[in-house]
């Protein structure tokens, strides 16, 4: 018989502790090259993007690259496009995810498990299958050309926050339910007063899943969207090449820094809740 042994980080030694950081440092160079690739190449002219060899530092610093990049392309058009279908959509998931999620935690109806596992179930339907299907449907309500076809489902929440969100809700103590009742309080009053605030980590965690979800969203932009003036940001960098003769890299890592930086920001500054919503939800069952 094997038994696994466990070694906690005081116990390393200082050759241990050596290859553990190690292991990070290199962890961490492998997934910030990218980004620094991104930085330094949009501070460069054209001509020196494909010299070899490569220079690590731009020589000189071609700041003006980030204005070009509005002056050529509509890009703030772009970037309140996505900033205004990003905030209904996330706050639609969120709202309509947990209000299903609390029907599926504290209602106990007769065939709640059925529906819950269709529910699951969703989640393995690649959405090509449904594609051509939605597109149809909504071309019949003429939609396209719009961003109804993207906003309008996200009211009706999304599988995996819901299943995010249950898990949460089940882990609140039902006590809570019941001191309600007692006061003269509905269900409205305690999803609202108490099993929503409670659940602000989960909401964080979900809330960020869909902002990084639709931000980048890519497909459904393509798919429903052709006029150029409603471009989000993913689509519009997508179509960068148009307005040149050829792919400018040094504009286009500049644009695409300015695409980047707002869930860089949300990341960092919401970890905290986005970790304590994984871990808690993670734990409960």
């Amino acid at each position: 018989m094997f038994r696994s042994v466990r070694v906690s980080y005081g116990e390393l030694g200082a050759a241990g502790k050596f290859f553990v950081y190690a292991i990070l440092l290199l962890g961490l160079l492998l997934f910030a090259f990218p980004l620094y690739w991104m930085i330094i190449t949009s501070l460069k002219e054209l001509g020196d993007v494909h010299r070899m060899p490569m220079s690590w530092i731009p020589n000189p610093f071609k700041w003006d690259n980030y204005s070009q990049i509005f002056d050529d392309v509509p890009l703030l058009t772009y970037v309140w496009n996505t900033v205004i279908y990003v905030a209904i959509t996330v706050f639609a998931v969120a709202i309509s995810s947990a209000l299903v999620a609390y029907a599926f935690a504290r209602l106990k109806a007769r065939g709640s498990g059925v529906l819950f596992a269709i529910v699951l179930g969703t989640m393995m339907i690649p959405p090509q299958v449904t594609l051509i299907p939605q597109y149809l449907l909504f071309n019949q309500f003429n939609w396209i050309d719009s961003y109804l076809p993207l906003v309008v489902p996200a009211f009706g929440g999304s599988a995996f926050i819901i299943f995010l969100l249950r898990q949460f809700f089940l882990g609140i103590s039902k006590d809570l339910d019941e001191a309600v009742k007692i006061d003269g309080g509905g269900y409205a009053t305690t999803f609202f007063r108490i099993i929503l605030p409670l659940s602000i980590p989960a909401l964080a965690t979900a809330a960020i899943l869909e902002f990084m979800y639709r931000w980048n969203d890519l497909i459904g932009p393509l798919i429903y969207l052709s006029t150029g003036d409603k471009y989000p940001l993913s689509l519009g960098l997508s179509n960068f090449t148009a307005a040149y003769a050829a792919t400018p890299w040094n504009l286009l890592m500049a644009a695409s820094m300015v695409a980047v930086i707002p869930p860089l920001l949300l990341f960092f500054f919401a970890q905290k809740y986005f970790i304590q919503g994984i871990v808690i939800t993670g734990s409960k069952g």
